[in-house]
């Protein structure tokens, strides 16, 4: 069996981790720290703050800035769960937009969304695309659209506009007019899970890049307190000779990432660039070449003048099929030993938000951009003759279904 995304775990990885488990740091310490330094330089942002997963620094940073109950956060309607979860977890209400062609947000669709209740915005970059930044950034400082934002914490007072968070949890090293993801937002957030490009078993995190009047080397000392209940010092700083006294100023939350996670996250990003990224491009151009050939193969964009993917999720889409067609076809792919996925059932088909009211036929482009199409496996160590085994189940499965 072909598996679909298993993580690369090799000797560098596996001796990473002992050496932090003799070293006596096994939760947050020094090499979370100098990870956190390492991200920002790869890049390009002030600073970084390393957390237990994506979905916790989305939800940090939503209470950071003062979202709670009676606003309102405009999300794509096709992302992962956590997307919108974070932002019903602080009591606000999540706003779908519907998607674009290349299955990010559609930036189109933002303007008519935004009301006085909207506090921010958070663009997902499906698969690792990013999405197009230079138009959502240029939405939220229009002379109308600021002046509909109405804030209700000091936060938001400083910031003047809509906040856009970035959901950039497959984008890690993926470019937009040669800025790597991570700057492209005021804050954007990573995911470091199990089936990511870089990865540290569980984890995330938090790239700041908030215009002045803001201090991020600030908001990072401040993130660490709310990160870790509400603690003036974590234990690194309090192993320190005399240093042991702390406070608690607020009631915050557990959120902060292990030495361990770091461990591996070191390592996998020493390699990231010069050894990963580039075996993940050759994948995507493999399964390119050879599914090309046929004109119901619809091959995903991933690099082009203004934007470079991170290789994240190969999307094939199948034209001229039904939802049925497509889970028929996969059924004759898992039949011959290959693992494939989707890559997302749309939020508005979920039993929680449709029967929060939300209907997916208010969202067409989502609902086909889903119906067709079926993420293949992509992983570093996945072998060219499996790309092409691959490649003939989806070809011989479609010949028999569609």
């Amino acid at each position: 069996m072909i598996p679909f995304s298993p993580p690369r775990i090799d000797d560098k990885i596996v001796d990473a981790v002992a050496e932090a488990l003799r070293s006596g740091w096994i939760s947050t310490g020094p090499r979370t720290k100098l990870f956190e330094e390492k991200i920002s330089q790869f890049c390009g942002c002030p600073k970084t703050l390393c957390v237990s997963s994506c979905s916790a620094g989305l939800e940090l940073m939503l209470r950071w800035f003062g979202v709670g109950p009676g606003d309102e956060v405009i999300v794509p309607a096709y992302t992962y769960a956590a997307t919108a979860n974070v932002v019903v977890h602080c009591g606000a209400k999540p706003v779908f937009a519907d998607a674009a062609t290349d299955f990010n947000i559609d930036v189109d669709k933002i303007a008519d969304l935004i009301t006085e209740n909207t506090k921010v915005i958070i663009p997902v970059d499906i698969a690792g695309w990013p999405c197009n930044y230079n138009a959502l950034n240029e939405i939220v400082v229009r002379k109308d659209i600021r002046e509909k934002f109405s804030p209700r914490s000091a936060e938001q007072t400083k910031l003047g506009r809509i906040l856009v968070l970035a959901d950039a949890a497959h984008s890690f090293g993926a470019k937009y007019h040669e800025k790597y993801s991570g700057q492209l937002a005021d804050i954007s957030v990573f995911s470091f899970h199990a089936v990511k490009n870089l990865t540290t078993a569980e984890g995330g995190a938090i790239t700041l890049n908030l215009p002045l009047p803001f201090n991020n080397g600030e908001i990072y000392k401040y993130l660490c307190i709310k990160s870790l209940h509400g603690q003036t010092k974590d234990a690194l700083a309090k192993m320190q000779v005399g240093n042991w006294k702390y406070d608690i100023v607020e009631p915050g939350y557990k959120m902060n990432m292990t030495d361990i996670q770091a461990a591996m996250g070191l390592v996998e990003l020493e390699r990231y660039e010069n050894d990963h990224l580039v075996r993940r491009k050759q994948i995507f151009d493999l399964y390119s070449k050879i599914l090309g050939e046929y004109d119901w193969a619809q091959i995903p964009e991933y690099q082009n003048e203004k934007s470079c993917s991170s290789y994240h999720v190969y999307l094939l889409r199948i034209r001229n099929i039904s939802e049925t067609q497509r889970d028929l076809i996969m059924q004759g792919i898992f039949s011959r030993e290959v693992a494939v996925n989707v890559h997302f059932r749309p939020l508005p088909m979920m039993s929680y938000y449709r029967n929060e009211g939300y209907c997916i036929g208010d969202y067409p482009v989502a609902f086909h951009n889903f119906s067709c199409v079926i993420s293949l496996p992509v992983f570093y160590n996945l072998t060219d003759d499996q790309v092409r085994t691959v490649s003939k189940a989806v070809i011989d499965s479609v010949k028999e279904n569609k």
